[in-house]
C-alpha cells in the first residue's frame, strides 16, 4: 500500500457472473476499503440476460466494457477482463484491485497480480469454489454485505452462529506468541484473516470482530490502553 490516507482501488466486475442487483451494495463496501479510482464492468451487453445492469452502471458511475463472444465456449468476458488487468497492474498507479466474481476461472489471474506485490481482495457469491476464494488476500462474500433494508439477526440466532467462530480463534491462538495467554485482538484479526481469506465477523451475526468475541461465552477479554486483549477462559 502507498502512504495515501486511503489505498487506490482498480474495481473490475463480471457481469456474467454477478447478479446486478447486488451492485449498489457492492460498491459501498468497496468504498468502506478503499477508493473506488477505477470502476469497470465487463459483459456482452447485447445479451438480455445483462440488462438489468443498465441501471447500476448509469448510477454507481461504473465504465461498461463490451466484451464479444466470437466462438463458442470462449469467455469473452473473462478474457477481456484478464487483458486489462494486467494492463492496470503495469500501470503502476494502484495499490489493489478488487476483482468481483464467482468465477474460478480467475484463479490464475490473482496469483499473478499477488506475485507483482499487489494486494488482490475478491467479492464473490457463497457458491465460490475455496480454490478461487483461498488466493485472495480476502475474500468477501455478497451474502455478508448487508442491505439497508434487511432485518437484524436477532441477539439469540447471532449467539448460536458466533460459536462456529470459536475453533477459528483456538487456531490463530497457536499462531501468536504470548508470554501470558492474553492475545491482542488486532493479530488475531490478521492470523484469521492470513489462514482464512473468507473469514468475515459478519458470517456469524456481527459487523465487527470485537462484536463476535464477546459473544463467545469461551473467551474472555480486558483492555490495555487502547487495545482489546483476549483470551481463553480458565
Amino acid at each position: 500500500m502507498s502512504d495515501r490516507d486511503r489505498p487506490l482501488l482498480a474495481v473490475l466486475i463480471d457481469a456474467d457472473n454477478v447478479p446486478a442487483k447486488h451492485a449498489a451494495k457492492i460498491m459501498r463496501e468497496v468504498a468502506s476499503i478503499g477508493e473506488p479510482a477505477l470502476r469497470r464492468v465487463y459483459g456482452d451487453w447485447s445479451n438480455e440476460q445483462l440488462k438489468g445492469w443498465k441501471d447500476p452502471i448509469h448510477h454507481l458511475g461504473l465504465v461498461a466494457h463490451q466484451e464479444t463472444a466470437n466462438s463458442r465456449g470462449k469467455n469473452a468476458t473473462d478474457i477481456g477482463l484478464v487483458i486489462h488487468a494486467m494492463d492496470i497492474l503495469h500501470s503502476g498507479k494502484f495499490d489493489a484491485f478488487v476483482i468481483v466474481s464467482s468465477d474460478s476461472d480467475f484463479t490464475a489471474l490473482v496469483n499473478r497480480l499477488r506475485e507483482d506485490g499487489l494486494t488482490v481482495i475478491g467479492i464473490g457469491e457463497a457458491k465460490t469454489l475455496d480454490g478461487l476464494r483461498n488466493v485472495y488476500n480476502r475474500f468477501i462474500l455478497i451474502e455478508n454485505i448487508p442491505d439497508p433494508d434487511a432485518p437484524a439477526d436477532t441477539p439469540r440466532k447471532s449467539t448460536a452462529k458466533a460459536a462456529k467462530a470459536l475453533p477459528l480463534f483456538r487456531e490463530a491462538f497457536d499462531k501468536i506468541d504470548s508470554e501470558d495467554d492474553w492475545y491482542n485482538l488486532g493479530q488475531i484479526g490478521q492470523a484469521i484473516q492470513a489462514r482464512h481469506p473468507d473469514f468475515d465477523s459478519r458470517t456469524y451475526g456481527f459487523g465487527k470482530l470485537s462484536a463476535l468475541v464477546n459473544a463467545l461465552d469461551k473467551l474472555e477479554t480486558k483492555k490495555t490502553g487502547n487495545r482489546l486483549l483476549v483470551r481463553l477462559k480458565a
